[in-house]
């Protein structure tokens, strides 16, 4: 129905329909096998069309994948075919930096005559899916694309989402689109050689969504912090999986998949996390600055807008229970990093909206920032950094998560 008489001024409301298909796994190409072969439904009696592509740090680490990748594709001949070589791309933030990647993924494509019913799985980190999936999303304007997330990180949040992208003018994602995934596969096999590193970048994300939707979970985290720094499965894949059916169900359920209006809940923490990565030439993984960025917003969020202070004090124990070390060099530029707060802004175009927190599950949007209560958060937050300050190039050598010790201001009230 029209919304306006007059037939030259007509406004007729509509929306697509969407499936999120979300999988949980322990080994896709063992004993699980049939799932992804399910997933990969013949159109139209047609066998289906697969091309498979891989983060190079998988691949090195799992030198044997792309083998286990073909001999999947001939295990199941009668369902799909290989639409050329594995594909390998680099991993991390490199593969976004690099425009010319993304004309390479699209001429692949093309030599491969992809098409809509083509899908394209792709196998790796969360920079890799956004990378690998925009092109996807640009190509034949949209190819089924099936995720593989093998870091915590991209199953706990970015694998499960709708958004895919590159990083162009030296800022995250500004090359992007909104493309709903044909499927997402979190397989616990694919977790098992990630570094330590990278192994608690995803709880950053966890706690972001716990803060945000559910106090139990939250709680169920700051139980749970130390056996998950200590890569304790048991008490690491509930929290994985309750991160990514939260992100999921917001993304479902929340009336609003595509970010078309001000708001952005999910990305609390993220407006200095963003930054903070570009100020450190990505040095800092995405969990990391996330992680911080939290901090940061915590504390304003306990400053300015009434969280009690017992809730920021534990929700800053949590992050470094984990394994995060909140206090970087970086922090010191504070008016290059509130320039992220204008990036953010412009990034969804209107007045600058931040979703902040009064309560753990009680956020709350707010449109300005008060500049002394931000720096006071953001002075706190630097002054976490332990003794020893970050040593990045030892911590990428060793690959080992940053220490972490409670700060003074911490400790446990008696």
């Amino acid at each position: 129905m029209t919304l306006q008489s007059d037939p030259t001024r007509t406004q007729v409301p509509f929306g697509p329909s969407f499936v999120h298909r979300l999988y949980f796994t322990n080994d896709l190409l063992g004993a699980d096998r049939g799932v992804l072969a399910e997933v990969l439904e013949p159109s139209d009696g047609r066998i289906a069309r697969v091309q498979f592509w891989l983060d190079e740090h998988v691949a090195r680490a799992r030198p044997d994948l792309g083998r286990r990748l073909r001999r999947f594709a001939s295990a199941h001949a009668e369902r799909v075919v290989l639409a050329g070589n594995v594909q390998v791309v680099p991993g991390g933030e490199a593969v976004k930096n690099d425009i010319h990647i993304l004309e390479r993924m699209l001429k692949v494509f093309h030599a491969a005559d992809l098409d809509r019913r083509s899908y394209v799985v792709v196998v790796g980190g969360g920079a890799v899916l956004d990378a690998v999936g925009f092109a996807a999303a640009i190509a034949h304007r949209g190819l089924r694309l099936v995720r593989l997330p093998t870091t915590t990180l991209a199953q706990a949040d970015s694998g499960v989402g709708v958004k895919n992208g590159v990083n162009l003018f030296g800022k995250k994602n500004w090359l992007g689109a909104f493309a709903v995934p044909w499927a997402v596969i979190n397989d616990t096999s694919l977790l098992t050689t990630l570094p330590d590193r990278d192994f608690i970048c995803g709880f950053a994300e966890a706690v972001k969504v716990a803060l945000l939707k559910d106090p139990a979970m939250f709680d169920e985290l700051c139980r749970s912090a130390s056996p998950i720094r200590r890569r304790d499965l048991s008490a690491a894949l509930p929290m994985i999986r309750a991160s990514a059916e939260r992100h999921r169900n917001h993304i479902t359920f929340g009336g609003d998949p595509f970010e078309s209006r001000e708001a952005r809940p999910l990305d609390f923490g993220h407006w200095s996390a963003h930054k903070l990565e570009v100020m450190t030439d990505f040095r800092l993984r995405h969990g990391e600055a996330v992680a911080i960025g939290v901090a940061i917003d915590t504390l304003y969020s306990s400053l300015a807008l009434g969280l009690p202070r017992e809730d920021a004090d534990r929700v800053l124990r949590c992050l470094m229970d984990l394994g995060f070390t909140l206090g970087h060099p970086a922090l010191c530029d504070t008016q290059d990093l509130f320039q992220g707060l204008e990036e953010f802004r412009q990034h969804l175009g209107g007045r600058l909206t931040l979703t902040m927190l009064r309560g753990v599950g009680d956020p709350i949007d707010v449109h300005e920032v008060d500049p002394s209560r931000m720096r006071a958060a953001i002075e706190r937050v630097k002054a976490l950094a332990p003794p020893t300050a970050w040593d990045l190039a030892e911590a990428e050598a060793r690959e080992l998560p940053y220490a972490a010790s409670l700060h003074p201001m911490l400790e446990r009230r008696a």
